[in-house]
């Protein structure tokens, strides 16, 4: 719960006990919110200080991002990154490819993956709970895999994330960035693309709450490591707040699946923190390493 007060030329945002509290000086051109902690940072509206940790949404935050932070990590937790700690944590690796690039799937298969969909494995987490160590998976998505391989290019060490290896994940973003900025990507979705459609365009930007907490989760356990952008530190607040696995099964993306007969893909999407996999890019493969 939240209250608004005006205190003379300030609104001040309080939130309950052990959450921030913002102010905004309402009459005044250069003012920002600020949170009172540890990370509070104060930023004009040039944007001129910058934080430690960032959060942007899907391609467009990919190349905000990919600029300055020396680690992105990718959120897509319904479903290519809870699949592919599956994949990892069974002993196997993922083959980011990106939506309908049937040149990338032939490339892949030369590098001897095998492509999602063309045997008992898809980007269904449930698809792979048994998949068989020392596989290379071919993964299509038209977010966390096509985001993958964007963000390749941006020069900056790349992880891939979700809801089950958020802390895994922060204590590796964090010893590979070494005090440099890390960026975190929620994926999102794409209105009007999703898996059983043809569509050659995306459509756009579809925000959603899995990958909202995902991040969130993942900005939780990087706590300490320096200032937080007011993006993540929403998503942080959002994270710690709320029943995970509650709000996978009510929103869009979680209703949707289990309407298709997948629920069991979104429980074992929730599952908070139950991996140790870390998910890193090399050579166009994510790896444990």
């Amino acid at each position: 719960m939240a209250l608004l007060l005006e205190v003379g030329h300030e609104v001040v945002l309080q939130f309950e006990t052990g959450m921030v509290r913002a102010k905004v000086n309402t009459h005044s051109a250069e003012s920002a919110i600020t949170f009172r902690d540890e990370h509070a940072v104060g930023v004009d509206i040039w944007g001129q200080t910058e934080s430690d940790i960032r959060l942007e949404w899907g391609p467009e935050g990919v190349e905000a991002l990919g600029r300055d932070c020396a680690v992105l990590v990718i959120v897509d937790v319904l479903s290519f990154c809870t699949t592919t700690d599956l994949v990892l944590g069974n002993g196997g690796r993922v083959l980011p490819v990106r939506w309908r690039d049937h040149r990338g799937e032939e490339a892949a298969k030369e590098r001897g993956a095998i492509l999602a969909g063309e045997g008992d494995w898809t980007l269904r987490p449930s698809s792979v709970t048994e998949i068989p160590s020392g596989t290379l998976l071919a993964l299509p998505s038209p977010n966390g895999a096509t985001l993958c391989d964007a963000a390749a290019t941006t020069g900056a060490e790349i992880l891939a994330g979700c809801l089950r290896n958020a802390t895994a994940v922060a204590a590796r973003a964090a010893e590979m960035a070494d005090g440099a900025p890390i960026g975190v990507i929620p994926a999102g979705e794409r209105w009007g693309i999703d898996m059983h459609t043809d569509a050659k365009t995306f459509g756009p930007l579809r925000p959603c709450a899995e990958d909202q907490l995902g991040a969130g989760a993942i900005v939780a356990a990087l706590s300490g490591y320096g200032r937080l952008s007011a993006e993540a530190r929403l998503a942080a607040i959002a994270a710690k707040s709320i029943d995970v696995a509650e709000a996978l099964t009510e929103c869009s993306s979680g209703r949707e699946l289990a309407s298709a007969g997948h629920g069991n893909d979104v429980t074992l999407a929730a599952k908070l923190d139950t991996s140790s996999t870390v998910p890193v890019l090399r050579n166009g493969i994510l790896e444990d390493l």
